[in-house]
This record gives C-alpha cells, sequence and structure tokens, in this order.
C-alpha cells in the first residue's frame, strides 16, 4: 500500500506520452514534452537510479526542448517575397500594411510567422519563387496599359502567387481582404515542401 504512489507516477508516463503524440501545436508540444521528461526523470529517480535520472533531466530534457524549440521556431516561416519599398507607392502604402497585417494574423492562428523578402525587380521576384527561396510572392499585378477597360480583379491591388498548396488554401479560406488576388503555381516538388 506505502508503494500506490509509484504506479500513479508510472501511469504518467504514458499518458503524457499519448498527450504529446496527440498535440497539433508545436509549442504546446513543447511543454508536454519537458512534463514527459521530468515524469521519466521522476521515475527513475523513484527506483533509485539517480545517475539515469540526471541524465534525463539534462540531456533528455533540457537539451532536447532547447533543440526541439530552435527547430520550431526556424521551420516555422512563411516566406513573402515584395518589391523593395521604392516600388510601392505612398498611397497604396496603408493598403500593403494591412493586407500584411491580415496575413500575420492569418498564419499566427496556424503557428506560423511571415518574413517579407525584397526583391528590386518582379523578374527577381518571379525566379526566387521558382528557386524556391520564397513559399510566396505579393506584388502589384501588371497590366498592359492599352486595355482601358480593366475587370474588377484586375482593380485589385496586389497579385500574391504561392508555390504550397497548403498555404494557398489557408489564404484562399482566410483571407478576406479585397486587395489582393490569389494564385497557386504548381512548382516541380512543390507538394514535397509542407511548413
Amino acid at each position: 500500500m506505502s508503494d500506490s504512489y509509484i504506479y500513479v507516477i508510472t501511469a504518467l508516463l504514458p499518458l503524457s506520452a499519448l498527450m504529446l503524440i496527440l498535440q497539433t501545436n508545436p509549442y504546446h508540444a513543447l511543454v508536454i514534452q519537458g512534463i514527459l521528461g521530468a515524469v521519466a526523470a521522476l521515475v527513475f529517480a523513484v527506483f533509485g537510479a539517480a545517475d539515469v535520472a540526471l541524465t534525463q533531466a539534462l540531456m533528455g530534457t533540457l537539451l532536447a526542448i532547447t533543440l526541439y524549440a530552435i527547430a520550431v521556431r526556424s521551420s516555422l516561416v512563411m516566406r513573402l517575397g515584395v518589391l523593395e519599398d521604392g516600388a510601392i507607392k505612398a498611397d497604396d502604402e496603408g493598403h500593403f500594411e494591412q493586407l500584411m497585417n491580415d496575413l500575420r494574423t492569418i498564419f499566427g492562428k496556424h503557428y506560423m510567422r511571415l518574413e517579407l523578402v525584397p526583391y528590386t525587380n518582379t523578374q527577381a521576384l518571379h525566379r526566387a519563387l521558382m528557386d524556391k527561396e520564397i513559399h510566396a510572392t505579393c506584388a502589384r499585378p501588371e497590366h498592359d496599359n492599352q486595355d482601358s477597360v480593366a475587370t474588377e480583379d484586375e482593380q485589385q491591388l496586389y497579385h500574391t502567387t504561392t508555390r504550397v498548396q497548403r498555404l494557398y488554401e489557408i489564404m484562399r479560406t482566410e483571407l478576406s481582404s479585397p486587395a489582393t488576388s490569389l494564385t497557386y503555381i504548381n512548382t516541380p516538388d512543390s507538394g514535397e515542401e509542407h511548413k
């Protein structure tokens, strides 16, 4: 009867492991990984393996969480190619900032951060997208000046193009800004790069 606390502590190990497996939020998974490591170290200490408990606490918990946090933070980035500041007209700057704020909010819900990557011209922007340096582009659409009548889509301030299907689906369903139109382009092996 006096050893019943050992069963309780030991039962926490598979429970916390199951919680870790089922977690979809990477930041919550970090916390649960820490709990799992602490429970494992406690189990080792209770069974008299102090050296294994110390190793688990230092290497299996602290070091693993630190490396995992760095990996999560660096991998959940949506790199958006934009033209340098000089290419944005002063009267469009407010629309552009609102669009970027909307994108940050949308991708924040998916635990991603938005990183703007400036390029000097549209050719460099398109080449970066094809070379997979960036995940998407956002620029003013280029229209033939001879067309006197523009359709509603052509009157939009910006055109956003992405090569990642999942990012396109997120933006298509959640972005309600009329300032941009969306396009998905299928590049070779683009389906393999879901961030």
